[in-house]
């Protein structure tokens, strides 16, 4: 049975107080798990973010391997292509060379040409001095 004896001055005070602190005291605890449930949760959180960032610096891990792969691929065909690019470029070469020899060997007969036709378009304009009738 319940303890009915009142009581007085300082040990009632003392029983307040204690029983207050119970009170504080479960009202802390209550907070204190509510922190480290959402504490929980963060973690879980937290740790589902690292997996997908180890996902995702797994995949661009990959992109890049892939990306350096297809960079030397392009390397090695650069290299081919310019020793086929060479012997164009020396054809080319001879082409131009040919071509200024022949516009060298022109350069007379052109300024030939147009003296001649100079001569004609003069003969063509002057008046005829021909037979009075």
């Amino acid at each position: 049975m319940a303890d009915r004896t009142e009581r007085s001055g300082p040990e009632r005070n003392r029983i307040k107080t204690l029983t207050q602190a119970a009170l504080n005291a479960d009202k802390t605890v209550e907070q204190v798990e509510d922190v480290l449930d959402g504490l929980g949760k963060t973690m879980n959180d937290l740790t589902s973010s690292l997996s997908n960032l180890n996902n995702t610096v797994a995949r661009l891990d990959g992109g890049l391997d892939h990306l350096e792969s297809t960079m030397e691929s392009l390397d090695a065909l650069a290299k081919r292509l310019i020793t086929l690019v060479e012997p164009v470029e020396a054809i080319v070469a001879r082409i131009d060379y040919i071509v200024s020899v022949g516009e060298t060997m022109m350069s007379p007969l052109s300024v030939t040409e147009h003296a001649v036709r100079g001569v004609i378009d003069r003969l063509r304009s002057r008046p005829s001095t021909g037979p009075k009738e």
